[in-house]
């Protein structure tokens, strides 16, 4: 069942994207090669709780973190740790805030130091191919239609789209109807309606689309360790509009590549 958000919701959605995205740019001031994961981790969760929500992830269904950070060929749900950063890495972060009764959930992917021209040009794809779903995110459009516009951007250059992990809708709960999947067909899938709240996030992979999850029940890996990259923002539906509530530009005031 598609939840459907009054205004009044979608601003306060939009609140706790704000904490989010400034939560999200705490942390790319410290995406540099040695840095720990779980320092990353640690910095996230103080400035979400400093200013006075919850980080949505950690305890869900017993995940022990507040950020997602899945290095290299990590697709998503990798654990913060004691490992460091190296040159040459990518890092996937993401988050979610809870504020006020409602939701929010955004990621972005970085390179860390000197990274192969190839794996810079899975990223960048990767993001361009974010804002392609969002604008076929619009009122009267169809949930395929978001998905169509990732999947042939990213094959047509060669890449693979993630086929087992979708994004979905949030507000009260962190994960929502509808599937938003990055792959489908141009009019399939449920109607775009004023009033619903969707995380689109693209997960491209390097060589294959084909995962693997590993021992611990949520590290989800590429099966040939080929890097996989993962970009994710919150909007909002309207009769007239779509909106981007989450926002990247703390990010990249930080980190730019």
């Amino acid at each position: 069942m598609i939840h459907y958000k009054t205004s009044e919701e979608v601003q306060k959605i939009k609140e706790s994207a704000d904490i989010l995205a400034k939560a999200h740019g705490e942390v790319a001031k410290h995406i540099k090669v040695g840095e720990k994961t779980s320092h990353l981790d640690k910095i996230a969760e103080e400035f979400i709780r400093d200013h006075g929500a919850v980080p949505s992830f950690k305890g869900y269904n017993g995940f022990p973190a507040s950020l997602c950070i899945s290095v290299n060929e990590v697709v998503v749900h990798g654990f913060p740790s004691e490992y460091e950063l190296k040159d040459g890495d990518i890092i996937s972060v993401d988050c979610g805030v809870f504020h006020q009764g409602f939701h929010s959930d955004s990621a972005y992917t970085y390179p860390v130091g000197e990274v192969s021209t190839p794996v810079l040009n899975l990223l960048r794809a990767t993001k361009d191919s974010l804002y392609l779903g969002i604008e076929q995110a619009i009122f009267g459009n169809r949930i395929g239609d978001i998905g169509n516009a990732i999947q042939k951007f990213v094959e047509a250059k060669g890449y693979t789209v993630v086929r087992e992990l979708v994004g979905h809708g949030l507000g009260k709960n962190l994960h929502e109807a509808p599937e938003v999947p990055n792959y489908g067909k141009r009019g399939s899938g449920p109607l775009l309606k004023a009033g619903m709240v969707i995380a689109i996030e693209p997960m491209v992979n390097l060589g294959s689309r084909n995962i693997v999850q590993e021992a611990d029940g949520w590290t989800i890996r590429t099966s040939d360790r080929k890097p996989s990259a993962h970009y994710e923002h919150t909007v909002a539906i309207f009769e007239d509009r779509t909106e981007v509530l989450t926002t990247h530009k703390y990010i990249e005031e930080n980190f730019k590549f």
